[in-house]
């Protein structure tokens, strides 16, 4: 049965980390490490001033873009999240955590570095093109926009990891770039960046 096609809301993520504060296992998963490590190896540039993470769960990739960037603001509509993402991340002085819903919440930009990693897939086709058109809008030129996510089905997402990527493809050439891919057993990376003018 296909899902409805509605962005998940704020209970939905309330309800999942109640039931397990680390529900994708995130702290444990050698797949999620190594998929960490990927995303971070496919950074066009070595240092970043000012990055956005969306969907920043319980900040574990959080920690690792710390290293990269002078200031990272990472956002996610779990409460709870978090709360255990402060705590992981709470020796970073770098790194603000802040609850947002996007498109409607999106911090002001400029970012010169946006990860959209494992939450595009929550959003509505609609919205997913509201978000995109936002992340645009505040990714600076010359800046570099990474998603990451799933690509195997799961039965209550609206969208697949894969229905995220093209919807951000379609906007290359103009106005952004794509600087590479890289598809995996489960999941698949896209970097695209925007052109300096």
């Amino acid at each position: 049965m296909t899902p409805p096609d509605e962005t998940l809301d704020d209970a939905y993520f309330e309800a999942v980390y109640r039931a397990n504060p680390d529900p994708w296992n995130f702290e444990t998963s050698e797949y999620e490490h190594a998929k960490y490590a990927r995303t971070l190896a496919a950074l066009p540039q070595e240092r970043y001033a000012r990055a956005l993470e969306v969907g920043c769960s319980i900040g574990v990739l959080s920690g690792m873009l710390a290293e990269r960037v002078d200031h990272l603001v990472s956002v996610d509509v779990s409460e709870q999240a978090l709360a255990r993402a402060r705590e992981r991340n709470r020796e970073r002085a770098n790194v603000t955590f802040e609850r947002r819903r996007l498109p409607g919440e999106a911090p002001d930009g400029p970012f010169d570095l946006i990860v959209f990693s494992e939450v595009g897939y929550y959003f509505s086709r609609a919205d997913l093109e509201r978000v995109l058109d936002v992340l645009l809008e505040r990714l600076a030129p010359g800046g570099d926009l990474v998603l990451v996510h799933w690509t195997p089905p799961v039965h209550d997402y609206p969208q697949t990891g894969d229905a995220v990527h093209e919807a951000a493809l379609c906007r290359t050439p103009a106005p952004l770039t794509h600087r590479g891919g890289e598809r995996h057993e489960r999941y698949r990376l896209d970097v695209l960046s925007k052109p300096q003018s």
